[in-house]
């Protein structure tokens, strides 16, 4: 079962993780100027491809890994629809590692730790995969591209 985490979509709105129970949810750190940033296109093209199957990705704009992701909530709005036509789940920026982390993602790190048994996010475009039941959470990292994603999302789907 998911846990009681407060959301807060791009445009303000207020969601929680308990809303997307029974789904399999892609959770993505994002970020507009960064090398995987074209990774937006394969993750809106497994959304429009799996959507109707049970799939969620949820994007999190995340601005600690070299200011990559400067801009405000309409600005990186904009950018992720005009240029890659992104329709999933967009949220507010938030912090993945340090005192401001988000509980989200203190409860992915808890859950799927990296490699070594580290917790920390690396990089922009680290993934975390959660079955329908939330009981199986795997963490992809920031290179794992669409058919490595694929693969594992058809399996829980």
């Amino acid at each position: 079962m998911l846990p009681n985490i407060p959301l807060k979509r791009i445009d303000g709105s207020a969601e929680n993780l308990q809303d997307y129970a029974g789904k399999v949810l892609l959770i993505v750190n994002v970020a507009s100027h960064c090398g995987f940033t074209s990774q937006y296109r394969d993750l809106q093209n497994l959304y429009t491809a799996n959507q109707a199957k049970g799939l969620e990705i949820l994007g999190f704009p995340c601005n600690q890994f070299g200011a990559q992701e400067p801009g405000t909530a309409g600005e990186i709005a904009n950018f992720c629809s005009s240029k890659f036509g992104v329709t999933f789940p967009m949220f507010e920026k938030i912090e993945v590692n340090g005192d401001g982390t988000h509980p989200l993602y203190t409860y992915l790190k808890e859950q799927a730790p990296g490699i070594l048994g580290t917790t920390g996010i690396k990089w922009n475009f680290t993934k975390f995969l959660v079955s329908k039941d939330g009981q199986s959470i795997t963490r992809l990292a920031s290179a794992d591209g669409a058919s490595k994603m694929e693969e594992v999302i058809q399996k829980l789907l």
